[in-house]
């Protein structure tokens, strides 16, 4: 598939804004004080792209912003997570968006349930054990607040950017 210049740079600007979103995160003190409970601000940027630029373009950036992220961090092995995770919510959100009925709230909802799914994947993976799999219905019900967020942002920015270009 090939790519405008204009969807290239907006796709640029998008992961540059999930990688500052990300870093920023970082700096808020955790929700919850166990392992792998953050908001996931950086998800507001791959469901808005989902909807205003499509699959391809949202799974490209999401992507960038895995490796960048890992490569920034100096973190070789958040990327095994972070990929896992990734991946398994834009698969999960690219076949929730086809469904009509479904809002973008539901279908972030869903890519936040399986980003947990990708990293108990990959913790599992890692510890070649299952013991992370009893963390995984905890990091589910987490992800129904977590994904509703992200999903009532990203909404936001959509309409407004919607509103805007009909300006």
């Amino acid at each position: 598939m090939r790519f405008s210049t204009k969807t290239i740079t907006t796709c640029a600007v998008l992961a540059a804004l999930a990688l500052a979103l990300s870093y920023l995160e970082s700096f808020f003190p955790p929700l919850l004080p166990l392992p792998g409970v953050k908001l996931g601000l950086a998800n507001i940027v791959t469901v808005y792209a989902l909807y205003a630029l499509g699959a391809s373009s949202a799974l490209a950036i999401l992507v960038v912003r895995c490796l960048l992220g890992s490569l920034f961090a100096g973190n070789a092995s958040a990327l095994l997570f972070s990929l896992l995770g990734g991946l398994a919510a834009m698969l999960v959100m690219i076949a929730l968006h086809a469904l009509p009925r479904l809002s973008v709230y539901g279908v972030s909802v869903g890519g936040a349930a399986a980003h947990n799914c990708g990293q108990v994947a990959a913790a599992m993976l890692t510890l070649g054990s299952a013991a992370p799999l009893a963390y995984l219905p905890f990091l589910l019900l987490v992800s129904v607040f977590t994904g509703a967020l992200t999903g009532f942002v990203a909404a936001l920015l959509f309409r407004a950017m919607r509103h805007a270009q009909a300006k």
